[in-house]
């Protein structure tokens, strides 16, 4: 809704940030856990892309980033859809990003403690396709899926 307030020419400033967890660091002393992540925080200007054709291709974009290949193989958002959608263009101004990595900074005293400590790593995996009960049993599983 603010974006709606702020003029098509200005946009609104914003600032945006991201962090992705890749793994728990697990040292011998509670004090020094940690985490290991990458982390980015973006400052600039947010405007409501009002083009039909622009939003089109943000949204295949989108698409095919989470999925390679879907847009193509699913129907396009017809006008309902594309006007009960917002999509926001940010032009960036400011953008630093952080990574920790590693494992864990334990005091030298307690490196001879008999606890376990490392790196306990967070993933993400695809499951295996389940089908809609609603799907013709003829159509076959796009290969995009097969691979990954």
């Amino acid at each position: 809704r603010p974006l709606r307030g702020a003029g098509e020419d200005t946009g609104l400033p914003v600032c945006l940030t991201v962090t992705h967890l890749d793994g728990l660091v697990l040292a011998r002393s509670a004090f020094h856990h940690s985490i290991n992540y990458r982390s980015v925080v973006v400052h600039g200007v947010a405007r409501q892309v009002t083009d039909p054709a622009e939003c089109s291709a943000a949204l295949d974009t989108l698409v095919n980033h989470i999925v390679p290949g879907r847009a193509a193989d699913s129907r396009p958002a017809n006008a309902r859809e594309l006007a009960a959608t917002a999509v926001i263009a940010l032009d960036l101004h400011e953008v630093s990003a952080k990574v920790r990595t590693g494992g864990p900074g334990d005091d030298p005293e307690d490196l001879a403690l008999p606890h376990w400590a490392g790196v306990l790593p967070v993933t993400r995996a695809y499951g295996t396709p389940e089908p809609a009960d609603e799907l013709d049993p003829s159509i076959a599983l796009p290969g995009y899926l097969m691979e990954r």
